[in-house]
This record gives structure tokens, sequence and C-alpha cells, in this order.
């Protein structure tokens, strides 16, 4: 038990969040992209997350595929919000965002909203998310 709180407090020090789950009705769609090329897409339906890479990132030679999805060929399926995408959605403990989910009417545990709201750009990477 002591081994499994420690991962869990590694995790939080090394800026690891909780699970990013989404309510079970909800659905949307995110374009993922470099500059003008579309890298992936990710989308979200019926609880459950997918991310698969674009036709023209397939062919591209220059573009190594993101860490957590290294086959280009595959699509990626889970009800867990990849650590990639989770990771543009800032903590709601923190005032300014808390004051923002509350004038925009965004749920603290909606992650299609927050995603939409705060996921377009990252400190962590140069890719552009956006909403589809």
């Amino acid at each position: 038990m002591a081994i499994k709180k420690f991962l869990e407090a590694a995790k939080e020090w090394l800026g690891m969040r909780q699970p990013v789950h989404a309510p079970p009705d909800a659905q949307a769609k995110f374009l993922l992209k470099y500059g003008d090329l579309l890298i992936g897409t990710l989308s979200v339906q019926d609880g459950i997350w997918k991310f698969t890479y674009s036709e023209k990132f397939k062919e591209e030679e220059e573009l190594r595929p993101l860490v957590e999805f290294p086959d280009i060929n595959r699509t990626y399926e889970r009800d867990e919000l990849w650590q990639f995408f989770a990771s543009r959605i800032p903590s709601t403990e923190q005032a300014e965002i808390e004051e923002i989910l509350k004038r925009e009417h965004i749920a603290e545990d909606d992650a299609v909203g927050l995603l939409k709201r705060f996921g377009k750009r990252t400190i962590a990477n140069p890719f552009l998310l956006e909403a589809a």
C-alpha cells in the first residue's frame, strides 16, 4: 500500500493528473495539427476516447509518431484521456480557472468542455488542438 501512495504522490509531483474521463453521453471531435498538417483526430463517444492518425501524417517522412501513440496505423481507444491531451487542461483549483468555469458555465468534471475551452495550445508541445 505504501508503494501505491508513493507512486500517486510521484505522479502528482511530476505534473501527471488524475484520470480524465468523459461523461458516458459526451460526443466530440478534435483535430490535432502541426502547422497546416493534420496529425490526427481525437474523438470521444459513449465515454470512449479514440485517437487516429490522418492519412497525410502517415505519408509524412520527417515527423515521428507521438510517444503515447507509436503505431501510426492503429486506432487507439480507452476510457481515460491520454496524458498528452489531459495535460492541456489546467487545474480547476486555480482561482482564475474557477472564475472562468463559473463565468462560462463549464463544469469542473466536463472533460470535453474543459478541453474545448483550454486545450487549443500548450507550452508542452507545438501542436494545436481544435474542436471540429
